[in-house]
């Protein structure tokens, strides 16, 4: 008797287990809404993220909750703004070790935790010089695996995409006018090399040797390798797998030969780059897609793909913004609104497309419904569960979305947007329906409205600098 009821625990757990769905989350560095093919791209070929949009929800309006990456990357992990957690810019703060986390969240629930390329949540080692601050600010310590990441292989901030150990040969070309000196080359054989600066890192003051032969060549392909080999490993029982490339992020070096399938007579050797290590990136997510589907676990697992912010550079460079006005570290559309595709057959219709507001703080609140996970606490969460969107019965999103970075605010009120420099006192007003460029300042025509959204995104702010100051902890 005592057998049978242990094999039906086993099956019983092994059913709980199938019946769980697997999330992974997508991030690309700096990649421009207008970058893709599903948004309508031509510049750059990206065959898998296109079939994966066809095969599930395109979020046509959907914001990095930054203008720049380390805050859009806790926003994703907490479900909070950036400001509540300990991260106010790049490179500045770390994620506090009060912050209750994704991971954290479906440790609890059974799932096995992964983390694969950029962290930039805070620094990796105490001892080692290393990348953006390193032990030069060990007080910013904050490392994936102390925040419940079971498998970890992460560097702290940017890398070259292409040989990420080794800083690429710099190009000597002039481009956009000679208003942009940039460009970047594959290393060839026997040429002199130099160690970047920054590592990849495992565990605590284990970094993975920068002369590592399998650290050679795409980075997007070295950080999907250790990503698939996790998923392998835990073929059978639900995981977390957070996925963040370096690509596109400067420097942008792609191999030589999808460098050269760009070269179209026109195009510069940034360009190049720049497009090669796009549809090398894309080359990984068609990867992916083939192992879940190879390993018959597609159907139930939730697949999230966007970029942290909008493209670097001004005007003209590679990275396209669409048809939206700023870019990086702005809050005008161009800066934030990212590219972004959902995945998850058993529940989304292929095809489907959403224009409404969605968010990278969204995922948190999201993926807690899905697993029937409840707070350990009443912190205040700045993002809204998104199942009734994947459903298809939200046609707005239930409260207004809310910015501040760096002196700059924002307030989404459905297709309405304040836009606003706190120091100055100075706000804009636009009505995104019929002015998705934000080129006619409605600010003058419409006061009370104005007024009426900058209360609220005050009332908000004081909030955010309440969890800020420890109130949530």
């Amino acid at each position: 008797m005592t057998r049978l009821l242990i094999v039906l625990f086993a099956f019983a757990t092994s059913a709980q287990a199938a019946s769980k769905p697997n999330f992974i989350l997508i991030m690309c560095d700096d990649l421009g809404w207008g970058d893709v093919g599903f948004n309508g791209g031509k510049h750059i070929r990206t065959p898998h993220l296109d079939k994966m949009a066809a095969n599930g929800l395109k979020l046509t309006r959907f914001y990095a909750q930054a203008p720049v990456c380390s805050p859009t990357r806790a926003s994703v992990v907490t479900g909070r703004h950036h400001d509540r957690t300990g991260i106010y810019t790049a490179n500045n703060g770390h994620l506090r070790d009060g912050e209750f986390t994704l991971y954290e969240a479906l440790a609890a629930k059974g799932y096995a935790t992964g983390h694969f390329g950029k962290w930039h949540m805070g620094t990796l080692t105490r001892t080692v010089k290393e990348s953006n601050r390193g032990a030069k600010k060990p007080e910013n310590y904050s490392p994936p695996w102390n925040h419940a990441v079971d498998t970890t292989f992460a560097t702290e901030a940017k890398t070259p995409t292409f040989d990420p150990m080794w800083k690429p040969v710099k190009s000597d070309e002039v481009a956009f006018g000679g208003n942009l000196r940039k460009g970047w080359n594959q290393i060839s054989a026997g040429e002199k090399k130099e160690l970047y600066g920054t590592h990849y890192w495992t565990a605590e003051e284990t970094m993975v040797d920068p002369e590592s032969e399998k650290l050679m060549g795409d980075d997007s392909k070295i950080i999907m390798d250790r990503a698939l080999e996790f998923i392998e490993a835990e073929h059978g029982s639900p995981f977390l797998a957070i996925i963040w490339f370096h690509a596109p992020h400067l420097p942008a070096v792609a191999g030589r030969e999808d460098a050269a399938s760009y070269d179209n007579g026109s195009a510069t050797g940034f360009e190049q780059n720049y497009y090669g290590c796009v549809t090398a990136l894309d080359r990984e997510v068609g990867r992916l897609r083939a192992l879940l589907r190879e390993k018959g676990v597609a159907e139930n697992t939730f697949v999230a793909f966007c970029s942290d912010n909008g493209p670097e550079g001004k005007d003209g460079a590679p990275g396209k913004q669409g048809p939206f006005r700023g870019r990086k570290r702005s809050l005008y559309e161009g800066g934030v609104r990212v590219p972004s595709v959902i995945e998850w057959p058993a529940k989304i219709e292929p095809g489907s497309t959403s224009g409404v507001a969605s968010c990278t703080v969204d995922y948190f609140p999201t993926i807690m419904d899905i697993v029937g996970f409840k707070m350990p606490d009443k912190r205040p969460l700045d993002g809204v569960n998104l199942l009734p969107l994947i459903n298809g019965s939200m046609s707005k999103r239930p409260r207004p979305l809310a910015f501040h970075i760096r002196g700059k605010a924002a307030w989404h009120d459905g297709m309405m947007k304040a836009y606003g420099d706190v120091k100055k006192g100075k706000w804009e007003l636009y009505d995104l329906a019929a002015d998705p460029r934000e080129s006619a300042d409605l600010a003058s025509q419409k006061p009370q409205e104005l007024k009426s959204m900058i209360a609220a995104w005050t009332r908000w702010k004081a909030s955010v600098d309440a969890s800020d100051n420890g109130a949530d902890y």
